[in-house]
Protein backbone atom coordinates (compact mmCIF):
# COMPACT_ATOMS: atom_id res chain seq x y z
CA UNK A 1 0.00 0.00 0.00
CA UNK A 2 1.33 3.45 -0.86
CA UNK A 3 0.48 7.03 0.02
CA UNK A 4 2.23 10.34 -0.28
CA UNK A 5 2.13 10.84 3.52
CA UNK A 6 1.56 8.31 6.30
CA UNK A 7 0.12 9.81 9.49
CA UNK A 8 0.42 7.62 12.59
CA UNK A 9 -2.04 8.55 15.33
CA UNK A 10 -5.63 9.75 14.89
CA UNK A 11 -6.01 12.23 17.71
CA UNK A 12 -6.57 15.96 17.12
CA UNK A 13 -3.01 16.41 15.79
CA UNK A 14 -3.18 13.53 13.34
CA UNK A 15 -6.66 14.39 12.08
CA UNK A 16 -5.73 18.04 11.62
CA UNK A 17 -2.69 16.91 9.64
CA UNK A 18 -4.87 14.69 7.44
CA UNK A 19 -7.22 17.60 6.76
CA UNK A 20 -4.37 19.94 5.85
CA UNK A 21 -2.97 17.39 3.41
CA UNK A 22 -6.43 16.84 1.93
CA UNK A 23 -6.82 20.56 1.27
CA UNK A 24 -3.54 20.51 -0.63
CA UNK A 25 -4.55 17.50 -2.72
CA UNK A 26 -2.00 15.19 -1.09
CA UNK A 27 -2.95 11.58 -0.44
CA UNK A 28 -2.45 10.27 3.08
CA UNK A 29 -3.13 7.20 5.16
CA UNK A 30 -4.26 7.94 8.71
CA UNK A 31 -3.56 4.95 10.96
CA UNK A 32 -4.28 4.43 14.66
CA UNK A 33 -3.53 1.51 16.97
CA UNK A 34 -6.89 1.74 18.79
CA UNK A 35 -9.77 -0.36 17.52
CA UNK A 36 -12.20 2.49 18.24
CA UNK A 37 -12.11 6.14 19.22
CA UNK A 38 -11.12 6.88 22.80
CA UNK A 39 -13.85 8.01 25.18
CA UNK A 40 -11.33 9.92 27.29
CA UNK A 41 -11.02 13.69 26.94
CA UNK A 42 -7.38 14.29 27.74
CA UNK A 43 -7.95 18.00 27.09
CA UNK A 44 -11.00 20.11 27.81
CA UNK A 45 -10.77 23.34 25.87
CA UNK A 46 -9.85 25.28 22.76
CA UNK A 47 -7.50 28.23 22.96
CA UNK A 48 -8.02 31.41 20.92
CA UNK A 49 -5.41 30.70 18.25
CA UNK A 50 -6.71 27.20 17.60
CA UNK A 51 -10.26 28.49 17.20
CA UNK A 52 -8.99 31.14 14.82
CA UNK A 53 -7.20 28.49 12.75
CA UNK A 54 -10.32 26.29 12.65
CA UNK A 55 -12.37 29.31 11.59
CA UNK A 56 -9.90 30.01 8.78
CA UNK A 57 -10.62 26.50 7.52
CA UNK A 58 -14.38 26.93 7.84
CA UNK A 59 -14.57 24.35 10.64
CA UNK A 60 -15.22 26.38 13.78
CA UNK A 61 -18.86 27.26 13.19
CA UNK A 62 -19.99 23.69 12.40
CA UNK A 63 -17.92 22.40 15.33
CA UNK A 64 -19.57 24.76 17.81
CA UNK A 65 -22.97 23.82 16.39
CA UNK A 66 -22.50 20.23 17.62
CA UNK A 67 -23.02 21.10 21.29
CA UNK A 68 -23.01 23.66 24.08
CA UNK A 69 -19.41 24.72 24.61
CA UNK A 70 -19.39 27.73 26.94
CA UNK A 71 -16.83 30.50 26.98
CA UNK A 72 -14.67 30.15 30.07
CA UNK A 73 -12.25 32.36 31.95
CA UNK A 74 -8.59 31.62 31.32
CA UNK A 75 -6.41 30.83 34.31
CA UNK A 76 -2.77 30.46 35.24
CA UNK A 77 -2.17 27.85 37.96
CA UNK A 78 -5.74 28.25 39.11
CA UNK A 79 -5.62 32.05 39.34
CA UNK A 80 -8.31 33.43 37.05
CA UNK A 81 -7.52 36.01 34.35
CA UNK A 82 -10.88 37.81 33.98
CA UNK A 83 -9.55 40.79 32.02
CA UNK A 84 -8.72 38.62 29.00
CA UNK A 85 -12.10 36.93 28.66
CA UNK A 86 -13.14 39.00 25.64
CA UNK A 87 -9.72 40.17 24.51
CA UNK A 88 -9.63 38.05 21.35
CA UNK A 89 -12.22 37.34 18.70
CA UNK A 90 -12.49 33.77 19.96
CA UNK A 91 -12.14 33.49 23.75
CA UNK A 92 -11.21 30.28 25.53
CA UNK A 93 -13.95 27.66 25.26
CA UNK A 94 -14.66 24.54 27.24
CA UNK A 95 -14.74 21.87 24.54
CA UNK A 96 -13.82 18.27 25.41
CA UNK A 97 -11.19 16.60 23.27
CA UNK A 98 -13.48 13.64 22.61
CA UNK A 99 -16.05 15.99 21.04
CA UNK A 100 -13.42 17.60 18.82
CA UNK A 101 -12.13 14.20 17.75
CA UNK A 102 -15.64 13.00 16.88
CA UNK A 103 -16.26 16.11 14.80
CA UNK A 104 -12.96 15.86 12.93
CA UNK A 105 -13.42 12.14 12.23
CA UNK A 106 -16.86 12.79 10.71
CA UNK A 107 -15.51 15.71 8.70
CA UNK A 108 -12.68 13.61 7.28
CA UNK A 109 -15.02 10.72 6.50
CA UNK A 110 -17.25 13.10 4.55
CA UNK A 111 -14.19 14.00 2.49
CA UNK A 112 -13.34 10.36 1.82
CA UNK A 113 -10.64 9.93 4.49
CA UNK A 114 -11.30 7.15 6.98
CA UNK A 115 -9.11 6.24 9.91
CA UNK A 116 -7.46 2.84 9.58
CA UNK A 117 -8.08 1.59 13.10
CA UNK A 118 -6.46 -1.36 14.83
CA UNK A 119 -3.23 -0.51 12.99
CA UNK A 120 -0.41 -0.79 15.50
CA UNK A 121 2.94 0.33 14.09
CA UNK A 122 5.74 -2.13 14.88
CA UNK A 123 8.45 -1.25 12.37
CA UNK A 124 9.85 1.77 10.57
CA UNK A 125 12.40 2.04 7.78
CA UNK A 126 13.35 5.08 5.75
CA UNK A 127 15.68 5.67 2.84
CA UNK A 128 16.48 8.47 0.41
CA UNK A 129 13.16 8.07 -1.40
CA UNK A 130 10.61 7.42 1.31
CA UNK A 131 9.45 5.71 4.50
CA UNK A 132 7.95 2.27 5.07
CA UNK A 133 5.81 1.64 8.12
CA UNK A 134 5.08 -1.96 9.14
CA UNK A 135 2.05 -2.81 11.24
CA UNK A 136 1.26 -5.66 13.61
CA UNK A 137 -1.13 -7.31 11.15
CA UNK A 138 1.63 -7.54 8.55
CA UNK A 139 0.49 -4.55 6.53
CA UNK A 140 3.25 -2.37 5.11
CA UNK A 141 2.60 1.19 3.96
CA UNK A 142 5.10 3.05 1.82
CA UNK A 143 5.01 6.87 1.79
CA UNK A 144 7.20 9.79 0.87
CA UNK A 145 6.93 11.18 4.42
CA UNK A 146 5.66 10.03 7.81
CA UNK A 147 4.16 12.17 10.57
CA UNK A 148 4.23 10.80 14.11
CA UNK A 149 1.13 12.01 15.94
CA UNK A 150 0.91 8.94 18.17
CA UNK A 151 1.04 10.55 21.59
CA UNK A 152 3.35 10.91 24.55
CA UNK A 153 4.43 7.25 24.44
CA UNK A 154 5.03 7.51 20.70
CA UNK A 155 6.03 4.25 19.03
CA UNK A 156 7.50 6.19 16.12
CA UNK A 157 9.73 8.21 18.43
CA UNK A 158 10.95 5.04 20.11
CA UNK A 159 11.63 3.29 16.80
CA UNK A 160 13.65 6.31 15.70
CA UNK A 161 15.61 6.32 18.96
CA UNK A 162 14.90 10.04 19.08
CA UNK A 163 16.18 11.99 22.07
CA UNK A 164 13.30 12.91 24.38
CA UNK A 165 14.68 14.82 27.31
CA UNK A 166 13.61 17.02 30.17
CA UNK A 167 12.16 16.23 33.57
CA UNK A 168 10.48 12.87 34.14
CA UNK A 169 7.35 12.79 36.24
CA UNK A 170 7.92 13.29 39.96
CA UNK A 171 4.30 13.34 41.13
CA UNK A 172 0.81 12.39 40.00
CA UNK A 173 -2.63 13.91 40.29
CA UNK A 174 -6.04 12.39 39.62
CA UNK A 175 -8.10 13.26 36.55
CA UNK A 176 -11.66 11.95 36.37
CA UNK A 177 -14.78 12.40 34.24
CA UNK A 178 -17.67 12.68 36.68
CA UNK A 179 -21.18 13.82 37.43
CA UNK A 180 -21.46 15.93 40.57
CA UNK A 181 -24.40 16.81 42.78
CA UNK A 182 -23.83 20.58 42.62
CA UNK A 183 -21.89 23.34 40.90
CA UNK A 184 -18.49 24.22 42.39
CA UNK A 185 -15.85 26.81 41.45
CA UNK A 186 -13.56 26.04 38.54
CA UNK A 187 -10.42 26.33 40.68
CA UNK A 188 -10.18 25.76 44.42
CA UNK A 189 -7.07 25.46 46.62
CA UNK A 190 -7.39 24.97 50.38
CA UNK A 191 -4.99 26.58 52.88
CA UNK A 192 -3.45 23.14 53.35
CA UNK A 193 -2.64 22.86 49.65
CA UNK A 194 -5.40 20.47 48.55
CA UNK A 195 -6.74 21.51 45.16
CA UNK A 196 -9.51 20.75 42.73
CA UNK A 197 -10.09 21.92 39.17
CA UNK A 198 -13.50 21.37 37.61
CA UNK A 199 -14.24 21.89 33.91
CA UNK A 200 -17.46 21.31 31.94
CA UNK A 201 -17.42 18.36 29.53
CA UNK A 202 -20.84 18.88 27.95
CA UNK A 203 -23.75 16.57 28.77
CA UNK A 204 -24.42 12.85 28.60
CA UNK A 205 -27.13 11.13 26.53
CA UNK A 206 -29.75 12.10 29.12
CA UNK A 207 -28.72 15.75 29.06
CA UNK A 208 -26.99 15.62 32.45
CA UNK A 209 -23.84 17.76 32.84
CA UNK A 210 -20.47 16.02 32.91
CA UNK A 211 -17.35 17.46 34.52
CA UNK A 212 -13.61 16.91 34.31
CA UNK A 213 -12.29 16.83 37.89
CA UNK A 214 -8.59 17.12 38.73
CA UNK A 215 -7.54 16.47 42.33
CA UNK A 216 -4.17 16.89 44.01
CA UNK A 217 -2.52 17.80 47.27
CA UNK A 218 -0.36 16.56 50.14
CA UNK A 219 0.15 12.82 50.06
CA UNK A 220 -1.97 12.40 46.96
CA UNK A 221 0.80 11.37 44.59
CA UNK A 222 0.64 7.61 43.94
CA UNK A 223 2.24 5.46 41.26
CA UNK A 224 0.73 6.12 37.85
CA UNK A 225 -0.64 2.59 37.46
CA UNK A 226 -2.46 2.50 40.83
CA UNK A 227 -6.21 2.40 40.05
CA UNK A 228 -8.33 5.39 41.05
CA UNK A 229 -11.34 4.38 43.15
CA UNK A 230 -14.68 6.03 43.83
CA UNK A 231 -13.75 6.26 47.51
CA UNK A 232 -10.63 8.24 46.59
CA UNK A 233 -12.71 10.67 44.54
CA UNK A 234 -15.28 11.06 47.32
CA UNK A 235 -12.57 11.66 49.91
CA UNK A 236 -10.94 14.25 47.67
CA UNK A 237 -14.18 16.12 47.09
CA UNK A 238 -14.89 16.21 50.83
CA UNK A 239 -11.36 17.40 51.61
CA UNK A 240 -11.62 20.32 49.20
CA UNK A 241 -15.34 21.20 49.31
CA UNK A 242 -16.64 19.71 52.56
CA UNK A 243 -20.33 18.84 52.24
CA UNK A 244 -21.03 21.23 49.36
CA UNK A 245 -20.85 18.57 46.65
CA UNK A 246 -20.95 14.80 46.27
CA UNK A 247 -19.94 12.35 43.58
CA UNK A 248 -22.98 11.13 41.62
CA UNK A 249 -21.21 9.07 38.96
CA UNK A 250 -17.61 8.24 38.07
CA UNK A 251 -17.22 7.70 34.32
CA UNK A 252 -13.46 7.39 33.99
CA UNK A 253 -10.38 8.15 36.07
CA UNK A 254 -6.62 8.00 35.67
CA UNK A 255 -3.46 9.42 37.18
CA UNK A 256 -1.46 12.00 35.28
CA UNK A 257 2.15 12.97 35.89
CA UNK A 258 3.99 16.28 35.89
CA UNK A 259 6.58 15.06 33.39
CA UNK A 260 7.96 17.81 31.12
CA UNK A 261 9.73 16.28 28.12
CA UNK A 262 10.50 17.44 24.60
CA UNK A 263 12.07 15.89 21.53
CA UNK A 264 15.44 17.41 20.74
CA UNK A 265 14.62 17.33 17.04
CA UNK A 266 11.19 17.40 15.43
CA UNK A 267 12.55 16.23 12.06
CA UNK A 268 14.33 12.94 11.48
CA UNK A 269 14.93 12.69 7.75
CA UNK A 270 11.53 11.97 6.24
CA UNK A 271 9.87 11.48 9.62
CA UNK A 272 8.37 14.35 11.65
CA UNK A 273 7.22 14.39 15.29
CA UNK A 274 4.10 16.39 16.17
CA UNK A 275 1.82 16.89 19.15
CA UNK A 276 2.47 14.80 22.24
CA UNK A 277 4.97 12.72 20.27
CA UNK A 278 7.13 15.86 20.31
CA UNK A 279 6.27 17.35 23.71
CA UNK A 280 4.52 16.18 26.88
CA UNK A 281 3.67 18.05 30.07
CA UNK A 282 1.11 18.31 32.84
CA UNK A 283 -2.23 19.08 31.14
CA UNK A 284 -3.06 22.67 32.05
CA UNK A 285 -5.28 24.84 29.87
CA UNK A 286 -5.41 22.19 27.12
CA UNK A 287 -2.12 23.61 25.86
CA UNK A 288 -0.83 20.23 24.70
CA UNK A 289 -3.77 19.56 22.40
CA UNK A 290 -3.76 23.10 21.07
CA UNK A 291 0.00 23.05 20.47
CA UNK A 292 -0.38 19.76 18.62
CA UNK A 293 -3.05 21.18 16.32
CA UNK A 294 -0.78 24.12 15.60
CA UNK A 295 2.11 21.73 14.91
CA UNK A 296 -0.05 20.10 12.25
CA UNK A 297 -1.13 23.43 10.77
CA UNK A 298 2.52 24.49 10.51
CA UNK A 299 3.78 21.25 8.97
CA UNK A 300 0.90 20.23 6.71
CA UNK A 301 1.32 22.80 3.94
CA UNK A 302 5.09 22.41 3.99
CA UNK A 303 4.84 18.65 3.46
CA UNK A 304 2.35 19.25 0.66
CA UNK A 305 4.80 21.59 -1.06
CA UNK A 306 7.55 18.98 -0.73
CA UNK A 307 5.31 16.29 -2.24
CA UNK A 308 4.39 18.58 -5.15
CA UNK A 309 8.03 19.50 -5.71
CA UNK A 310 7.53 23.22 -5.10
CA UNK A 311 9.11 23.44 -1.64
CA UNK A 312 12.04 25.85 -1.52
CA UNK A 313 15.25 24.80 0.19
CA UNK A 314 14.90 24.73 3.97
CA UNK A 315 11.10 24.76 4.06
CA UNK A 316 10.77 21.40 5.81
CA UNK A 317 13.51 22.33 8.28
CA UNK A 318 11.54 25.45 9.22
CA UNK A 319 9.01 23.20 10.96
CA UNK A 320 11.47 22.38 13.75
CA UNK A 321 12.88 25.92 13.76
CA UNK A 322 9.42 27.41 14.33
CA UNK A 323 7.62 24.85 16.46
CA UNK A 324 10.37 23.62 18.80
CA UNK A 325 10.65 27.04 20.55
CA UNK A 326 6.86 27.08 20.94
CA UNK A 327 6.88 23.65 22.54
CA UNK A 328 9.69 24.70 24.86
CA UNK A 329 7.78 27.82 25.89
CA UNK A 330 4.67 25.74 26.68
CA UNK A 331 6.74 23.40 28.84
CA UNK A 332 8.21 26.36 30.73
CA UNK A 333 4.87 27.94 31.55
CA UNK A 334 3.37 24.58 32.56
CA UNK A 335 6.32 23.89 34.86
CA UNK A 336 5.86 27.32 36.43
CA UNK A 337 2.17 26.57 36.96
CA UNK A 338 3.04 23.18 38.42
CA UNK A 339 5.34 24.85 40.92
CA UNK A 340 2.59 27.28 41.96
CA UNK A 341 0.19 24.36 42.38
CA UNK A 342 2.59 22.44 44.60
CA UNK A 343 1.40 21.72 48.13
CA UNK A 344 4.46 23.07 49.96
CA UNK A 345 4.34 26.15 52.23
CA UNK A 346 6.62 28.10 49.92
CA UNK A 347 4.25 27.48 47.03
CA UNK A 348 1.37 28.87 49.08
CA UNK A 349 3.35 32.07 49.62
CA UNK A 350 4.20 32.23 45.91
CA UNK A 351 0.52 31.78 44.99
CA UNK A 352 -0.46 34.62 47.30
CA UNK A 353 2.09 36.98 45.77
CA UNK A 354 1.22 35.84 42.25
CA UNK A 355 -2.48 36.54 42.87
CA UNK A 356 -1.56 40.14 43.66
CA UNK A 357 0.67 40.52 40.60
CA UNK A 358 -2.07 39.20 38.33
CA UNK A 359 -4.26 42.15 39.24
CA UNK A 360 -2.01 44.24 36.97
CA UNK A 361 -3.70 44.27 33.53
CA UNK A 362 -0.43 44.00 31.62
CA UNK A 363 0.42 40.80 33.51
CA UNK A 364 -2.90 39.25 32.52
CA UNK A 365 -2.35 40.27 28.90
CA UNK A 366 1.15 38.77 28.89
CA UNK A 367 -0.11 35.48 30.32
CA UNK A 368 -3.03 35.45 27.91
CA UNK A 369 -0.74 35.84 24.89
CA UNK A 370 1.38 33.00 26.25
CA UNK A 371 -1.47 30.60 27.00
CA UNK A 372 -3.72 31.35 24.02
CA UNK A 373 -1.04 30.94 21.37
CA UNK A 374 -1.78 34.41 20.03
CA UNK A 375 1.55 35.84 21.13
CA UNK A 376 3.92 33.36 19.48
CA UNK A 377 5.90 35.01 16.71
CA UNK A 378 7.79 33.03 14.09
CA UNK A 379 11.11 34.32 12.83
CA UNK A 380 10.74 35.38 9.18
CA UNK A 381 14.28 36.13 7.94
CA UNK A 382 14.45 39.39 6.04
CA UNK A 383 11.02 40.64 7.11
CA UNK A 384 11.02 40.83 10.91
CA UNK A 385 11.07 44.62 11.01
CA UNK A 386 7.35 44.96 10.33
CA UNK A 387 5.19 44.51 13.45
CA UNK A 388 2.78 42.13 11.68
CA UNK A 389 5.36 39.72 10.32
CA UNK A 390 5.60 36.38 12.08
CA UNK A 391 2.27 36.79 13.88
CA UNK A 392 -1.15 35.33 12.99
CA UNK A 393 -3.15 37.25 10.42
CA UNK A 394 -6.58 38.01 11.82
CA UNK A 395 -9.95 38.46 10.14
CA UNK A 396 -9.03 36.76 6.85
CA UNK A 397 -11.87 34.28 7.23
CA UNK A 398 -12.80 32.58 3.94
CA UNK A 399 -9.59 33.64 2.20
CA UNK A 400 -7.64 30.83 3.92
CA UNK A 401 -10.19 28.05 3.58
CA UNK A 402 -8.51 26.57 0.52
CA UNK A 403 -5.29 25.97 2.47
CA UNK A 404 -3.27 28.14 0.07
CA UNK A 405 -1.17 31.22 0.61
CA UNK A 406 -2.91 34.59 0.38
CA UNK A 407 -1.55 37.89 -0.92
CA UNK A 408 -3.62 40.73 0.50
CA UNK A 409 -3.32 43.53 -2.06
CA UNK A 410 -5.73 46.36 -1.20
CA UNK A 411 -3.80 48.83 -3.36
CA UNK A 412 -3.91 46.55 -6.42
CA UNK A 413 -0.17 46.91 -6.93
CA UNK A 414 0.96 43.29 -7.12
CA UNK A 415 -1.33 41.61 -9.64
CA UNK A 416 1.38 40.90 -12.20
CA UNK A 417 3.76 39.52 -9.59
CA UNK A 418 1.06 37.41 -7.93
CA UNK A 419 0.06 35.86 -11.25
CA UNK A 420 3.42 34.05 -11.40
CA UNK A 421 2.52 32.13 -8.23
CA UNK A 422 -1.20 31.78 -8.94
CA UNK A 423 -0.98 27.99 -8.56
CA UNK A 424 0.05 28.40 -4.88
CA UNK A 425 -1.05 31.85 -3.73
CA UNK A 426 -4.47 33.50 -3.98
CA UNK A 427 -4.62 37.28 -4.35
CA UNK A 428 -7.38 39.33 -2.71
CA UNK A 429 -7.98 43.06 -2.88
CA UNK A 430 -9.67 43.41 0.52
CA UNK A 431 -8.10 44.61 3.75
CA UNK A 432 -6.24 47.75 4.66
CA UNK A 433 -2.58 46.71 4.50
CA UNK A 434 -0.67 44.65 1.96
CA UNK A 435 0.65 41.37 3.37
CA UNK A 436 1.65 37.88 2.35
CA UNK A 437 0.02 35.20 4.49
CA UNK A 438 1.15 31.60 4.59
CA UNK A 439 -1.40 28.76 4.42
CA UNK A 440 -1.14 28.30 8.20
CA UNK A 441 -2.36 31.88 8.72
CA UNK A 442 0.94 33.58 9.64
CA UNK A 443 2.14 36.80 8.02
CA UNK A 444 5.30 36.21 5.99
CA UNK A 445 5.70 39.71 4.56
CA UNK A 446 4.31 43.20 5.01
CA UNK A 447 5.76 46.63 4.40
CA UNK A 448 8.39 47.48 1.78
CA UNK A 449 7.20 46.40 -1.71
CA UNK A 450 10.66 45.23 -2.78
CA UNK A 451 10.55 42.57 -0.08
CA UNK A 452 7.50 40.79 -1.47
CA UNK A 453 9.09 38.72 -4.23
CA UNK A 454 11.93 37.43 -1.99
CA UNK A 455 9.33 36.46 0.61
CA UNK A 456 7.19 34.58 -1.92
CA UNK A 457 10.25 32.72 -3.17
CA UNK A 458 11.36 31.93 0.36
CA UNK A 459 8.05 30.34 1.38
CA UNK A 460 6.50 29.19 -1.89
CA UNK A 461 9.48 28.41 -4.11
CA UNK A 462 10.18 29.42 -7.68
CA UNK A 463 7.31 30.33 -10.00
CA UNK A 464 6.17 27.92 -12.67
CA UNK A 465 7.50 28.74 -16.13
Amino acid sequence: MTAEVLVVGAGPTGMTMANELRLAGVSCVLADRLSRASELSKAGGLQSRTQEALDQRGLLEPLLATGDYPVSTAHFAGTLLPLVRTRHQFPWRSLPQVMLEGFLEKHLAAQGIRIRRNHELVGLRQDADGVTGTFADGTAIRAQYLVAADGGRSTVRKLLGAEFSGRPGTATTVAADVRLSAEVPMHTITPEGYRAQVFPLGVDAEGRPLRRLVLGGPGWSLERDVPVTEDEIRTGLKTVFGDRVELVELRYARRITNAALQAAQYRHGRVFLAGDAAHVHLPLGAQGMNAGIQDAMNLGWKLAAAVRGTAPEGLLDSYHAERHPVGAAVLRNVQAQSLLLDDGPDSAAARSLFAELVQVPEVQYLLDDMLSGMGFRYAMPGSEEHPLVGLPAHDLGPELRAGRGVLVDPGRRFGELAARWADRVNRVETGTEAMLVRPDGYVAWAGAPDGLEPAIRQWFGAPVG
